[in-house]
């Protein structure tokens, strides 16, 4: 089976460009084997199908089993992970669209789930950078920098997941 790698970059708020981006991919005969950091996907070449992906993040290893078995009744075929990110996909009819969330209070409880993992770190991310910071050596000091702007790039990242929860919640 002949395979094609393509490397883009989607922020977790952006999910659902990434869900159509697969979708046409699968269209284009083109199916997702898997995901690997930093967004390099694999794709396996086969007949042009009308298959939807759908994404969730899931993070208890305890309940994974039973987790995927609900998607599975569903009839949705789990393909691939990326950390917590949960890749599935299946086959729909013409003219139909299937989802996994088919509510916004769900769609809100998964972008709760991400948030909840990047609240917490944010004293971390304030405490290296605090203790970094007061190296004098040229090294920690340019480490300094780095994490200063990944800092702001993860507060950016969860500015944006809030405000995704914010307007589902309007709707």
């Amino acid at each position: 089976m002949a395979t094609l790698t393509r490397f883009r970059w989607f922020w977790a708020w952006d999910d659902e460009k990434e869900e159509k981006w697969l979708t046409e991919m699968a269209n284009n005969g083109w199916h997702l084997i898997k995901v690997q950091f930093p967004g390099r996907y694999t794709f396996g070449q086969g007949e042009p199908r009308n298959i939807f992906y759908r994404l969730d993040f899931f993070t208890d290893r305890k309940k994974r089993e039973d987790y995927l078995q609900i998607f599975a009744d569903a009839g949705w075929e789990h393909v691939a992970q990326y950390g917590s990110w949960q890749y599935f996909r299946k086959e729909g009819a013409p003219g139909e669209e299937p989802e996994i969330f088919t509510d916004n209070e769900s769609k809100v409880k998964k972008y709760g789930r991400i948030i909840a993992i990047l609240v917490p770190l944010t004293p971390i991310w304030i405490v290296m950078i605090n203790r970094l910071s007061r190296r004098p050596e040229v090294f920690f000091q340019i480490v300094t920098i780095i994490g200063f702007l990944l800092m702001l790039l993860y507060i950016y990242t969860m500015l944006n997941m809030i405000r995704r929860v914010s307007r589902l919640k309007r709707k």
